[in-house]
């Protein structure tokens, strides 16, 4: 069973290991993130756990997320995310409840994991820094055209501008995964996790982290444990 929790991007730092060399780190905070729904084939038609973080205002939820928190048992949360079990053969929910609790526990060093995020948002960018063209000469008679992306249409025929042609527009904000990253350390007592490298999104983004689909699940763990 593929493990997975919900967590906060805190930001980047560095640790020295046993021979000194140091190693850039991503902490992740996985403070009060609960189980708000469980989801099995026989009541939903496939495996799957709803996980929430972070903390919200109860007057700033609609009546339906209001009643969803209260039947899980826990206060209104930020952020939502589902975890999906598609094609394990062995999941086993039933000893799962709304409300629980998950610890990074779950997770021990020298696991491998994929983090899935929302890429940092650039807003509306030009060709060269969001398709990464070259751009026009700087010299030889060139004026106001430096950073353009150049003609856009064709002759007569076709007559329009063909699809896929690079232009400006928005940069960013879109989902994006990492994947097999190292768990340098686990500090359950402070709900951290250290992963080595760089992740996707801006500091307090939330992230999901999940063991790698490019090694084995991990025996003997539970996402409670």
């Amino acid at each position: 069973m593929r493990l997975g929790i919900l967590g906060k991007k805190v930001g980047m730092t560095q640790i020295f290991n046993e021979a000194g060399a140091s190693i850039p780190v991503t902490v992740v905070d996985t403070a009060g993130c609960h189980i708000t729904q469980v989801k099995t084939r026989s009541t939903d038609g496939y495996d799957a756990l709803q996980m929430g973080i972070g903390s919200r205002k109860p007057q700033n939820v609609n009546k339906a997320g209001q009643g969803h928190f209260k039947k899980a048992g826990v206060a209104a949360r930020a952020s939502t995310q589902e975890v999906r079990f598609k094609g394990e053969k062995e999941v086993d929910l039933t000893q799962l409840k709304a409300g629980q609790a998950l610890n990074p526990a779950m997770f021990a060093k020298g696991d491998k994991v994929d983090v899935i995020g929302i890429s940092k948002g650039h807003g509306f960018t030009g060709v060269m820094k969001r398709l990464g063209y070259k751009g026009k000469h700087a010299t030889h008679g060139t004026s106001k055209y430096f950073r353009h992306g150049g003609s856009n249409g064709s002759n007569t025929f076709p007559g329009r501008v063909l699809k896929n042609k690079g232009m400006p527009g928005h940069d960013g904000a879109v989902p994006r995964t990492t994947t097999n990253l190292l768990v340098v350390d686990v500090l359950p007592a402070e709900n951290l996790i250290l992963l080595k490298g760089a992740i996707p999104g801006p500091k307090q983004g939330v992230v999901v982290i999940r063991s790698s689909k490019r090694t084995k699940n991990p025996e003997g763990r539970t996402l409670t444990q």
